[in-house]
């Protein structure tokens, strides 16, 4: 009985020591997981942050310029393959859409893959994707089998699918690699860039008007337009130009530090690259040393329902789903169909006739796309830039959604009177260009910027790509809503009644801000609705469990 008494007691002896060497361990790692995570929250501002804005924009810029360049090649595709030199409704909505329904499958797929298998390791392949399709639309060609509107159709798919992937790949890695203090102003840089695409496109449709004036004027009829064929091939083929530059940097860009610490749980691999990175100090890797595991919960199907489970944290996931879908419902009903409404307003309008006439309406809509964003969403986006660290996220899309009501409203119960006479055409077109820079200095930007930030490491990215694939879920909407209503009534007369729904949309929008926490200041942990201390424990639990089993 002794003896049993003796072996009982050494084995709870032996027991409670491991309890407490395990703990000690456990508490060292989750102390240099937090002093590594406070490196990167408070670095200085560094090259290496100008780099990440600047490769992540150069992707944004890529793919507003391919989204939005559409609305001008739709044109040129209608004088070369539509019927009286036009395109049909679904003709000109297959082109159309067909880039956000592959944004909206994109978006989710490598939102979720990211968070599965890495940021860095996905990063670029998105972009290769919208390289190859964006080459090949250029290339289309018609044939008796396949309609080269077909083609362009499967191949804008297949682009909108790499364009999906840089909107969480480009959020996270930026959120990611910024400090606290600048990580608003980061990704609003790196977001801003779509707005020089946008201006890009119609810049570049502007020079190739002017380069084959000749051409097109020269043309026999209207039904023989060669010239305007190769401008919307070269319109659309520069698109790949950018995208090119920045693969080489985008493939060799490293895994952010709390991707290598949360998920694959490497806390000396994280330290080392947040030093190398983001410090001055340089540190060799030793192949042999052993990996220090961080204490940090696993991605599994039963944590994903666990924690978006508790309503503290799904409805912040609502929140930034619907607030983006509702934005986008307006953002791209006024973006892909600027060329359309520019045309029922009669601004910019052409008296001539034949080829002339062609030539003068491509001018038109070039200038005026121009006008819209030089004048709007430019500016829109680098107020928010001045601004957004210091008023907040959650102020600047409220006061958006409020002015983009009052604004909708205006256009859409006023637009008759609006667009009576060529100086209320012109008051109209600063309404409209008003509504582009609150679009972008209000919900477009702080839309892409919450969902990078309000959630915990391991869902940072599936929860980005949820978000924004609701956006383009609305973007999808607005462009087959546009397209079906905009002729009830005859050509362009149910106008002023979309951009009173658009109004309404906006109206929803400022509620579902108000379930968005204020991010600014606020460290990525924080944020995440997660108690760090708890981790700690589980993992002491974990391997107390495993080293007694």
């Amino acid at each position: 009985m002794d003896a049993l008494r003796t072996k009982d007691t050494s084995s709870s002896g032996s027991k409670e020591n491991v309890d407490v060497k395990t703990h000690h361990t456990t508490t060292i790692l989750d102390d240099r997981r937090r002093a590594a995570l406070a490196e990167v929250d408070n670095a200085k501002f560094s090259w290496f942050h100008v780099k990440v804005c600047l490769v992540a924009g150069v992707g944004f810029f890529t793919d507003a310029y391919d989204i939005f360049a559409i609305n001008i090649a739709s044109s040129m595709l209608g004088y070369v393959y539509g019927h009286n030199q036009k395109l049909s409704k679904n003709q000109d909505l297959g082109v159309k859409v067909a880039t956000p329904v592959g944004t909206l499958v994109g978006q989710l797929l490598f939102g979720w893959l990211a968070d599965v298998v890495g940021r860095k390791r996905m990063y670029g392949v998105e972009l290769l994707i919208i390289i190859v399709s964006t080459f090949a639309q250029a290339l289309s060609g018609n044939a008796p089998a396949v309609h080269i509107l077909g083609v362009l159709i499967v191949w804008r798919f297949i682009m909108g699918v790499g364009i999906g992937g840089d909107y969480p790949l480009s959020a996270v890695i930026s959120s990611e690699f910024a400090s606290t203090k600048i990580r608003g102003r980061m990704m609003t840089a790196v977001f801003a860039s779509q707005g020089w695409g946008n201006f890009t496109a119609a810049l570049v449709a502007f020079i190739l008007t002017a380069a084959y004036k000749s051409t097109v004027l020269s043309s026999p009829s209207v039904t023989d337009l060669k010239g305007v064929d190769y401008m919307w091939r070269l319109l659309i083929g520069l698109g790949c130009v950018p995208g090119c530059i920045a693969l080489y940097f985008r493939l060799t860009i490293p895994e952010t530090p709390r991707y290598t610490m949360d998920i694959e749980r490497n806390l000396g691999q994280a330290t080392m690259d947040i030093n190398n990175v983001l410090t001055e100090k340089k540190i060799e890797a030793d192949p042999d040393a052993p990996v220090e595991r961080t204490p940090a919960p696993k991605a599994s199907w039963a944590d994903f329902t666990k924690y978006f489970g508790q309503w503290k944290n799904f409805k912040i996931l609502f929140g930034t789903a619907y607030s983006w879908f509702a934005l986008d419902i307006a953002f791209y009903g006024l973006g892909l169909n600027s060329a359309i409404i520019l045309t029922a307003i009669g601004f910019g309008s052409s008296k001539s006739t034949g080829v002339q006439a062609v030539y003068d309406n491509l001018k038109n809509v070039s200038v005026g796309n121009m006008i819209i964003s030089a004048a709007g969403l430019i500016p829109g986006y680098w107020v928010t830039f001045l601004f957004v660290d210091h008023w907040g996220r959650k102020p600047i899309q409220l006061m958006g959604f409020i002015i983009l009501t009052v604004l909708f409203i205006i256009m859409g119960f006023a637009y008759d009177k609006l667009t009576a006479t060529p100086a209320a055409t012109k008051a109209f077109v600063f309404l409209y260009c008003l509504a582009n820079f609150f679009q972008n200095f209000g919900p477009n930007t702080t839309t892409f910027i919450i969902p990078g930030e309000v959630f915990p490491t391991r869902y940072r990215s599936t929860g980005h790509g949820i978000s924004a694939a609701s956006g383009k879920l609305g973007a999808i909407v607005a462009q087959v809503g546009f397209s079906q209503l905009k002729d009830i009534g005859g050509t362009n007369k149910f106008v002023k009644h979309i951009l009173e729904i658009f109004a309404f949309f906006m109206l929803t929008g400022i509620f579902s801000t108000l379930l968005l926490p204020e991010t600014k200041n606020k460290t990525l942990e924080d944020l995440s609705n997660e108690d760090h201390e708890e981790f700690s424990k589980n993992a002491t639990a974990q391997r107390n469990s495993a080293l007694t089993s």
